[in-house]
Protein backbone atom coordinates (compact mmCIF):
# COMPACT_ATOMS: atom_id res chain seq x y z
CA UNK A 1 0.00 0.00 0.00
CA UNK A 2 1.61 3.57 -1.12
CA UNK A 3 1.09 5.83 2.06
CA UNK A 4 1.82 8.60 -0.65
CA UNK A 5 -0.89 7.80 -2.89
CA UNK A 6 -2.58 10.79 -4.64
CA UNK A 7 -0.25 13.48 -3.09
CA UNK A 8 2.86 15.66 -4.41
CA UNK A 9 5.69 14.42 -2.88
CA UNK A 10 9.29 16.31 -2.71
CA UNK A 11 12.33 14.67 -2.19
CA UNK A 12 15.04 17.49 -0.89
CA UNK A 13 18.22 16.64 0.85
CA UNK A 14 17.61 13.97 -0.61
CA UNK A 15 19.86 11.40 -3.26
CA UNK A 16 19.36 8.94 -0.58
CA UNK A 17 15.63 9.43 -0.10
CA UNK A 18 15.15 9.85 -3.43
CA UNK A 19 17.12 7.35 -4.73
CA UNK A 20 15.14 4.87 -1.91
CA UNK A 21 12.19 6.45 -3.10
CA UNK A 22 12.45 5.42 -6.76
CA UNK A 23 13.76 1.78 -5.66
CA UNK A 24 10.29 1.40 -3.87
CA UNK A 25 8.72 2.45 -7.26
CA UNK A 26 7.66 5.65 -5.62
CA UNK A 27 8.60 8.81 -8.02
CA UNK A 28 8.77 12.01 -6.72
CA UNK A 29 6.61 14.80 -8.25
CA UNK A 30 9.78 16.66 -7.30
CA UNK A 31 13.39 15.97 -6.34
CA UNK A 32 16.14 18.24 -5.44
CA UNK A 33 19.50 16.43 -5.15
CA UNK A 34 23.40 17.94 -4.21
CA UNK A 35 25.08 14.54 -5.50
CA UNK A 36 26.39 13.70 -1.76
CA UNK A 37 24.99 12.29 1.53
CA UNK A 38 26.31 13.25 5.22
CA UNK A 39 28.68 15.74 2.54
CA UNK A 40 30.44 12.66 1.65
CA UNK A 41 30.06 11.72 -2.32
CA UNK A 42 26.76 9.59 -2.83
CA UNK A 43 27.47 6.10 -4.23
CA UNK A 44 23.67 5.79 -5.53
CA UNK A 45 22.60 6.59 -8.89
CA UNK A 46 19.43 8.85 -9.17
CA UNK A 47 17.52 8.51 -12.16
CA UNK A 48 14.21 10.05 -12.84
CA UNK A 49 12.32 9.61 -16.50
CA UNK A 50 11.43 13.64 -15.72
CA UNK A 51 13.32 16.87 -16.55
CA UNK A 52 16.01 18.13 -15.11
CA UNK A 53 17.09 21.93 -13.90
CA UNK A 54 21.38 21.63 -13.61
CA UNK A 55 23.83 24.22 -12.79
CA UNK A 56 21.50 25.62 -9.66
CA UNK A 57 23.97 27.09 -7.08
CA UNK A 58 23.55 27.13 -3.42
CA UNK A 59 26.33 27.02 -1.06
CA UNK A 60 26.05 25.22 2.51
CA UNK A 61 23.92 26.81 4.76
CA UNK A 62 22.31 29.15 2.82
CA UNK A 63 19.82 29.43 0.00
CA UNK A 64 19.92 31.15 -2.81
CA UNK A 65 17.30 32.61 -4.77
CA UNK A 66 18.10 30.38 -7.82
CA UNK A 67 17.44 27.16 -5.91
CA UNK A 68 14.09 29.03 -3.82
CA UNK A 69 13.09 30.05 -7.79
CA UNK A 70 14.19 26.22 -9.23
CA UNK A 71 12.04 24.67 -6.39
CA UNK A 72 9.00 27.26 -6.56
CA UNK A 73 9.08 26.31 -10.69
CA UNK A 74 9.37 22.72 -10.26
CA UNK A 75 5.96 22.35 -7.90
CA UNK A 76 4.28 24.60 -10.22
CA UNK A 77 5.59 22.54 -13.58
CA UNK A 78 5.22 19.26 -12.53
CA UNK A 79 7.56 16.55 -12.25
CA UNK A 80 11.08 17.35 -12.01
CA UNK A 81 14.58 16.38 -10.85
CA UNK A 82 17.05 19.61 -9.36
CA UNK A 83 20.52 19.32 -9.66
CA UNK A 84 22.23 21.66 -6.69
CA UNK A 85 25.68 22.92 -7.17
CA UNK A 86 26.48 22.83 -3.44
CA UNK A 87 24.35 21.85 -0.69
CA UNK A 88 20.37 21.60 -1.57
CA UNK A 89 19.78 20.63 2.86
CA UNK A 90 17.88 23.91 3.44
CA UNK A 91 15.32 23.66 -0.04
CA UNK A 92 12.92 22.29 2.48
CA UNK A 93 12.14 25.21 3.97
CA UNK A 94 11.03 26.77 0.16
CA UNK A 95 9.48 23.32 -0.41
CA UNK A 96 7.16 23.83 2.38
CA UNK A 97 5.81 27.02 1.42
CA UNK A 98 5.14 26.37 -2.07
CA UNK A 99 3.58 23.22 -1.58
CA UNK A 100 0.26 22.72 -1.81
CA UNK A 101 -1.90 21.20 1.25
CA UNK A 102 -1.92 17.80 1.41
CA UNK A 103 1.80 17.25 -0.23
CA UNK A 104 4.83 15.63 1.85
CA UNK A 105 8.29 16.67 1.73
CA UNK A 106 10.21 14.10 2.47
CA UNK A 107 14.13 14.79 3.72
CA UNK A 108 16.81 12.64 5.49
CA UNK A 109 17.78 13.60 9.14
CA UNK A 110 21.35 11.83 9.49
CA UNK A 111 22.06 8.77 11.92
CA UNK A 112 17.57 8.84 11.98
CA UNK A 113 16.13 7.91 8.90
CA UNK A 114 13.32 10.04 6.78
CA UNK A 115 11.45 13.27 8.11
CA UNK A 116 7.72 13.36 6.21
CA UNK A 117 6.12 16.97 6.25
CA UNK A 118 2.36 16.56 5.43
CA UNK A 119 1.79 20.68 4.38
CA UNK A 120 -0.92 22.21 5.45
CA UNK A 121 -1.28 25.91 7.20
CA UNK A 122 1.00 24.79 10.40
CA UNK A 123 3.46 23.21 8.27
CA UNK A 124 3.90 26.48 5.95
CA UNK A 125 3.47 28.86 8.97
CA UNK A 126 6.74 27.02 10.44
CA UNK A 127 8.08 27.20 7.26
CA UNK A 128 7.37 31.10 6.49
CA UNK A 129 8.72 32.06 10.28
CA UNK A 130 12.24 29.80 9.36
CA UNK A 131 12.40 31.51 6.01
CA UNK A 132 12.18 35.25 7.73
CA UNK A 133 15.09 34.14 9.72
CA UNK A 134 17.38 34.53 6.65
CA UNK A 135 19.00 37.82 5.77
CA UNK A 136 18.67 38.41 1.81
CA UNK A 137 21.01 37.93 -0.32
Amino acid sequence: MNVFAGRMIIAVGGDVVTHNLVSAGILPDVAVIDGSTMREPCERVVDLPVPEIGGVSNPAGMLTGALIRAVEDAIDAGPCLIRVDGEEDLAVVPAVRAAPDGACVLYGQPGEGVVVITVDKNARDKADWLFGLFAAE
